[in-house]
């Protein structure tokens, strides 16, 4: 049986993933995988585009990276301390809560960040005065703490 050299263009399950180059066998690139746009051959032109894509893929995930680690800075920075306020009782439990929403449009206003509020990494609503330190999910390999002060109002 003989065997033809293909790029996957998605996951194929139990064959390859995307972006992988294999042999397979001759009748089953050439009636299925290619035919429903799940592989192209492996020609010189595919495969240096292929190489052409990875490295501006890496490229882009340095650059993410570098991003990442820049507003890590700017977060944990002394100056940056997103000044909250609340209505609270005497004993200096809030009558409401602050959710992430609210801190990332706090955030916004005070310091012009722009930041997913699923990025947030907040167990439950801040529901006392003070100061509180959020985790903040920036990259997959960068984490980041926001002190946040909450006054009462």
């Amino acid at each position: 049986m003989s065997q033809m050299k293909v790029i996957f263009m998605e996951d194929v399950k139990g064959r390859g993933k995307r972006g992988q180059v294999k042999n397979v066998p001759d009748g089953y690139a050439q009636n299925f995988l290619i035919p429903r746009g799940k592989a192209k051959l492996a020609t010189k032109a595919a495969m240096s585009e292929l190489k052409g894509q990875e490295r501006s893929k890496a490229k882009r995930e340095a650059e993410e990276l570098a991003q990442a680690k820049e507003l890590k800075k700017k977060l944990e920075s002394d100056n940056t301390v997103l000044q909250m306020s609340g209505k609270a009782g005497s004993d200096g439990r809030m009558f409401g809560s602050i959710s992430s929403k609210q801190i990332t449009k706090a955030l916004q206003d005070q310091y012009n960040i722009k930041l997913d509020k699923r990025k947030l990494e907040l167990p439950a609503p801040i529901k006392a005065l003070g100061y509180a330190d959020v985790k903040v999910k920036l990259h997959h390999d960068v984490e980041a703490k926001l002190r946040i002060h909450i006054a009462e109002k």
